[in-house]
């Protein structure tokens, strides 16, 4: 038995509250290594000594490349829960609490593992909706600035120095929401609108105004209202982290030094401030264009939780996408969740982090993050393939259990976004790569998030590239390939909610198969990650695969 490789953390992605009555314990162990898991559970707070005691047998839910994960759930009466582990791996028996590993257990219950009470305020509250969530991600300058049309022709106003390259307006993105609400759309993200000098918005002059070049606040209450219209939510982008140099607090800094009254709204503001590439002072990826807001300063906190909350009643608004948010403070995420929620109990929240984020997404803070590791994982293996299908499936795996299985389901997964190349370029070119790694986003664990123009082949490598204009006038798009699979998604329960489990992994074929299952709803999708024909047999049934496609299997 391989104890260097058993692991259990308490109140985290190991051990989580579903409801009042309902803890998710997990345990890592060796790969192949343990046969059997017995989770042995009572109350806390038992009268009895030594306390009486439940015990279930764990199930093996996933492996990756290194560890099996087992996982039990324990619904009783208990809101105050203590509990141990016994493993078997066939040769011999250990238990393992919280202090060590013994052959017997004889300790009290205050050194076994501990769940000390289930509060209803601690509970993941992820809005209801999130799971069932088709996203497309719109890069307003870049869309529409009409219907399935865009100018293509850039705008400068003058008096707020602001300005666009493309010409993309929010009244195009309005009159554009059929065109989504076809395709199995229910949730846009816009990146920023707010007054900005950029064409890219992420360097906010007026936190209160929409940027003249993409239309006025009304323009912004008809988009909403039309989406909502069409059961379609809407995302802003909140940019936190820092400002832009026409913002009215780095303007009166950068004019009065240490005697601007906004000096301390700013994270680090050095004397004499020198507005340079680099600047001497803290900004987003030292862009002199983007000083670092003190999140830490009550003022700034009480301006920026305002933010949040007057989209949310001027417009109505269902959440916030929040930039660079591993580089604000946790109490400025928790006290802005707490303030908008009171708004909109059902606000989703989705942090901007590109790794593991584990401690943002505990309940307090965020609902969801960007799931980069997801695009990762697709690059290696669908577009590029340097991965095996073993090695493909341990990595998802991994990936879905770093979180309570409520994140997992809510997190955002993108194959390409405003930040990085599109996944056709990582392709070569190659679209039936691109559509089999689509056809995967839409069938895996988390919500699926299309980046405007994936479905018409958009191809590009470098910043102008990948944000490039909407090309409205071509007929030669997979547009009803991305509707098939959405709507695929909206039928079945089990794509929104099912658990995920490995059914093949056959790497000298590239044929792997997962199951999704939510109740009575169980799908089995197959997937061809090779060029050549090939044939498999699952339950019974052979299925037929040609180069680079898949299959879907109702099972009743």
């Amino acid at each position: 038995m391989l104890k260097t490789a058993i692991l259990h953390i308490p109140l985290s992605q190991y051990a989580y509250a579903i409801d009042w009555h309902t803890l998710v314990i997990r345990i890592r162990t060796a790969k192949n290594d343990i046969k059997k898991v017995t989770l042995f559970y009572g109350d806390r707070a038992d009268p009895v000594e030594p306390i009486r005691t439940n015990s279930i047998e764990m199930e093996k839910k996933a492996s990756d490349d290194l560890f099996d994960y087992f996982e039990a759930k324990i619904q009783d009466r208990y809101t105050r829960v203590c509990y141990y582990f016994l493993l078997d791996d066939g040769k011999e028996q250990t238990y393992y609490y919280e202090r060590n590993f013994c052959d017997r257990m004889s300790c009290g219950r205050t050194e076994y593992f501990q769940f000390p009470y289930i509060r209803r305020e601690d509970i993941l509250s992820i809005p209801q909706w999130a799971p069932g969530t088709i996203m497309y991600h719109i890069f307003p300058d870049s869309f529409a600035s009409g219907h399935r049309m865009l100018t293509g022709k850039g705008k400068y106003v003058k008096e707020m120095e602001s300005v666009t390259k493309l010409g993309g307006t929010l009244s195009g993105v309005t009159e554009n929401v059929d065109y989504l609400y076809d395709m199995g759309i229910n949730c846009i993200y816009l990146n920023p609108i707010f007054t900005a000098n950029s064409y890219h918005k992420y360097d906010t002059m007026d936190y209160f105004s929409v940027d003249p070049c993409f239309g006025t606040k009304e323009d912004l209450k008809k988009l909403v209202q039309k989406c909502h219209e069409n059961g379609i939510r809407v995302l802003l982008d909140g940019v936190f982290n820092h400002c832009g140099p026409n913002f009215f607090a780095f303007k009166d800094v950068l004019q009065n030094g240490k005697d601007s009254r906004y000096y301390d709204w700013f994270y680090h503001m050095p004397e004499p401030i020198v507005y340079a590439d680099p600047p001497n002072y803290e900004a987003f990826a030292y862009v002199k264009e983007m000083p670092k807001l003190n999140t830490g300063n009550p003022e700034v906190e009480e301006y920026l939780i305002h933010v949040g909350t007057y989209w949310m009643n001027e417009v109505g608004i269902d959440g916030w996408r929040l930039d660079v948010a591993n580089e604000i403070n946790h109490d400025f995420w928790r006290h802005f969740r707490s303030a908008v929620r009171k708004i909109k109990p059902d606000a989703f929240f989705i942090g901007e982090i590109w790794e593991d984020a584990g401690t943002w997404l505990t309940g307090d803070q965020f609902d969801s993050t960007m799931n980069y590791r997801f695009s990762y994982l697709c690059r290696d293996f669908f577009a590029e393939r340097k991965m095996k299908v073993s090695e493909f499936d341990a990595q998802i795996h991994k990936m879905i259990l770093r979180y309570p299985w409520q994140v997992a389901l809510a997190q955002m997964n993108f194959l390409d976004s405003h930040d990085v190349p599109r996944f056709l370029s990582y392709c070569g070119g190659d679209r039936r790569r691109m559509e089999l790694a689509f056809f995967y986003l839409f069938m895996s664990v988390g919500i699926p998030s299309v980046f405007y123009g994936d479905e018409q082949y958009l191809m590009g490598v470098t910043e102008p590239e990948y944000r490039q204009a909407m090309p409205w006038t071509s007929e030669d798009n997979c547009y009803e390939k991305f509707k098939e699979w959405a709507m695929l998604r909206k039928y079945h329960p089990a794509l929104k909610k099912g658990d995920y489990h490995t059914v093949l992994t056959d790497d000298e074929k590239g044929i792997y198969a997962f199951s999704r299952e939510f109740e009575k709803d169980k799908i089995v999708v197959v997937l061809n990650n090779s060029d050549e024909a090939h044939t498999v047999e699952l339950a019974g049934t052979k299925i037929c695969l040609t180069g680079m496609t898949s299959e879907v299997i109702v099972q009743k």
